[in-house]
């Protein structure tokens, strides 16, 4: 019976060891965020234009870290290189013109639940996004209309959701493929020192991600 016991023991010391040997998943790829954007009409001095704001698709290198808090849950957080957006106004007399160009950042933390334990793994997850705009300039289209002009992005706060799916080539190795929805919300100034060019806009991106993961 001390024998059975012993054994017991060190079989579940050898099992705590292997699950705390793979508490993180860390992971690269490519990640590419797809506007889903709407705004409010351009506005010049308070008066508003007949054309919105679109911005364009970046694609970037993704990286994720992912602490297991046990089988099912994890804490996740998403980081990349700075996506590179343009900006053009869409529909009226502006129409295809170019706004500006701005980098941004947005590191977002998840807590994701994982349904099953085997090889193939889907997850869900559901966090909050924080959204930095950067390097902002003005497009030599609107500065012909405006001259030398600047532009600013305010950084947004937001929720963000996702789906995804982890394959276990082994213990250590995995491949990864997610999407998520992030609410990215900002308003866009253009001053000159004369005029001021405002705009709301939801940018509301998909961003879509292949990875390959590794776990310790």
């Amino acid at each position: 019976m001390k024998s059975l016991t012993t054994l017991a023991l060190a079989i579940a010391a050898l099992s705590t060891q292997q699950v705390s040997a793979n508490d993180w998943i860390v992971r690269a790829g490519v990640t590419s965020v797809q506007p889903n954007t709407s705004s409010s009409f351009i506005a010049i001095d308070g008066t508003a234009t007949d054309s919105k704001v679109d911005i364009g698709s970046n694609t970037q290198l993704g990286l994720t870290a992912t602490y297991l808090v046990d089988d099912n849950w994890g804490i996740e957080l998403l980081a990349a290189t700075p996506f590179t957006h343009k900006i053009k106004a869409k529909g009226g007399a502006l129409n295809g013109a170019g706004v500006g160009e701005t980098q941004h950042l947005p590191p977002t933390l998840s807590a994701v639940y994982y349904f099953t334990n085997g090889d193939l793994r889907p997850y869900v997850g559901l966090g909050l996004n924080y959204t930095t705009f950067f390097s902002e300039d003005v497009d030599a289209d609107l500065e012909g209309i405006l001259g030398a002009s600047k532009l600013t992005l305010k950084d947004s706060w937001g929720l963000a959701a996702q789906i995804g799916v982890d394959y276990n080539l082994n213990d250590r190795w995995q491949l990864n493929a997610s999407m998520r929805y992030i609410d990215i919300n900002t308003d866009a100034k253009i001053t000159n020192g004369t005029n001021v060019v405002t705009a709301d806009v939801d940018i509301d991106p998909y961003v879509y991600s292949l990875m390959v993961g590794y776990k310790f």
